[in-house]
């Protein structure tokens, strides 16, 4: 795999969840009863960053949960045979409150899809937005993020690479071939 161009790097993704923060804010006049759930892997660490902006935007904590959406997935055995499900951790209830999704990079929508199906198995919230760091492209489903740090147009044939330092030990997203 061949690096074709560095898109962000550690300011670059700080920019992004400083903007995402505020327009989450401003699209839900505030933050009472909005909820951050990160999409396991790299939603969490996006999640987790988006709250902490927020509370310092608005002296208030937000809520986050994580997510593990492999058991929904509609491809699980295309995937891997005995996939590991590292379980979902919502301690909370999310039942009419704002629930925002936050994964790192929408492509196809069926992650989005699958965290839809299990969002819907805790509970019923008011409403459901979504946050994603890379928006690339190439819709499969009827699905669109309300919250984009870049748009990235892509081929197919290319792969957005978000690495984050609580995961990777660093903050950029690259495009390779």
């Amino acid at each position: 795999m061949i690096e074709k161009a560095k898109l962000m790097d550690e300011k670059a993704i700080a920019r992004a969840i400083t903007r995402i923060s505020h327009e989450i804010i401003e699209k839900n006049k505030g933050i009472e009863d909005v909820i951050l759930i990160g999409i396991k892997t790299r939603g969490i660490p996006i999640a987790n960053r988006i709250a902490n902006r927020i509370e310092k935007i608005e002296g208030k904590k937000v809520i986050t949960g994580e997510m593990d959406i492999t058991s929904y997935r509609d491809d699980l055995k295309k995937i891997q045979s005995d996939p590991i499900i590292n379980g979902t951790n919502i301690k909370f209830d999310i039942n009419e409150k704002t629930v925002v999704l936050v994964d790192d990079v929408l492509y196809t929508g069926r992650t989005v899809r699958s965290a839809l199906n299990a969002l819907m198995d805790i509970g019923r919230p008011k409403a459901i937005q979504l946050a994603v760091l890379v928006d690339r492209g190439h819709r499969e489903l009827p699905i669109r993020a309300d919250y984009v740090g870049k748009n990235v147009p892509t081929s197919k044939q290319e792969i957005i690479s978000v690495e984050l330092l609580e995961i990777d030990g660093e903050d950029s997203v690259k495009i390779k071939e």
